[in-house]
């Protein structure tokens, strides 16, 4: 195992596991009987938003990076998104994590359900985050830097441009188109009737790439789930309202199944 300081609350690591050297991002403090929260990026790649660090102040959080991503080699193995969830699921047993939580976001969220499908005695409780479970036909251009920032964001002047690396971005795209599936995968839908375990689906009401129209197929599909609307948040929700998001998850992974509504609602609703 490798550890680097990030310069923040969280230490880089990186576990090898199925033949992959993987990357994941750790804060918060181990304790006895904690379950821990494991965190799975979407199509943009591993990043921290302010709702890690503060989710980090109550629960240990390790934030994964799938092989392929990032600064990791192009990754041709995996052949679809259940191979990839082997490896992440991998990773975590390598670790010695036997129970958590979690939590995927858009890609990720697809990403995530397939390890909660093969992890389903460890994985306690599943959040998805903008899925991209069910999506739409048709998206709308993110074809320059631009129009990407103004899809992810309900206020996209309120994020400045970052630069990105052409070479990651290709990378990236390439491997999400190969392995993300159609907009419906009846392969996967006919699988989730039997994921039982609590499942907390959060949409941005802005969000024009994973709109919250689609929560219906959640009722539908999953066994499990609790649908919760954040006004004023676009597809990276936890970015543009992380106290919201925070708030929510915290609720849900405290009530589980008792989980109805956050207990102070009022960043929810502005």
């Amino acid at each position: 195992m490798v550890e680097q300081n990030t310069g923040s609350a969280f230490v880089e690591r990186t576990v090898d596991a199925d033949g992959f050297a993987i990357r994941y991002l750790e804060a918060g403090r181990k304790s006895d009987g904690a379950v821990p929260v494991i965190c799975i990026h979407g199509a943009g790649g591993l990043r921290l938003s302010p709702m890690h660090g503060m989710l980090a102040k109550t629960h240990r959080v390790l934030a994964f990076e799938a092989p392929g991503f990032g600064a990791s080699l192009t990754n041709e193995r995996s052949r679809d998104m259940a191979d990839l969830a082997t490896t992440l699921c991998a990773a975590i047993a390598a670790l010695g994590i036997s129970d958590y939580h979690l939590m995927g976001t858009s890609f990720g969220g697809k990403l995530a359900t397939h390890m909660a499908l093969q992890d389903r005695d460890k994985v306690q409780s599943l959040i998805l985050l903008s899925p991209a479970v069910f999506r739409p036909s048709e998206r709308p251009s993110m074809a320059t830097p631009e129009e990407r920032r103004k899809v992810m964001h309900a206020h996209p002047e309120r994020f400045p441009l970052a630069p990105a690396d052409p070479d990651v971005h290709l990378k990236q795209e390439t491997l999400v188109r190969r392995l993300i599936g159609p907009p419906r995968d009846a392969e996967l839908e006919q699988k989730l009737p039997g994921l039982s375990v609590p499942t907390l689906v959060v949409f941005g009401t802005e969000d024009r790439l994973t709109p919250p129209e689609m929560a219906r197929f959640y009722r539908q599909h999953y066994a499990n789930a609790h649908l919760m609307l954040v006004y004023d948040a676009a597809h990276l929700v936890d970015l543009d309202r992380p106290e919201a998001v925070t708030e929510v998850v915290g609720d849900f992974l405290a009530r589980k199944e008792r989980f109805l509504v956050s207990e102070q609602s009022g960043v929810i609703h502005p």
